[in-house]
């Protein structure tokens, strides 16, 4: 009875600090301006983040590639719209955004 009231109490603290987690890198990326080109699960102007973590999912060098582009814009890897730079959002915040994002 012990063990099983720990290991519940255990996966409730896990699940908790798991949706703070998505409901804070939610708030850096509308506060970053991200959300005013992607959205979670569908395209509006840039690709969806489900999609962007598809098609880098298993890229050792994703997190430096895609930090780059986020913060010097980009053109050509998802059509013919570019990405603005965000020379504004710190180097730290990237990395954040772009660790969260492949996480999907």
């Amino acid at each position: 009875m012990f063990n099983t009231t720990i290991n519940i109490l255990f996966a409730s603290a896990l699940m908790l600090f798991a949706t703070q987690n998505v409901i804070a890198n939610e708030a850096l990326a509308k506060s970053s301006n991200c959300l005013a080109c992607h959205s979670l699960d569908n395209k509006i102007i840039g690709p969806a983040f489900k999609d962007i973590s598809a098609k880098y999912k298993g890229d050792d060098g994703a997190v430096a590639a895609l930090s780059g582009k986020v913060k010097s814009g980009g053109a050509g890897v998802w059509g013919d719209m570019p990405m603005p730079p965000n020379a504004a959002v710190s180097d730290a915040d990237i990395e954040t955004l772009v660790n969260w994002i492949l996480s999907l």
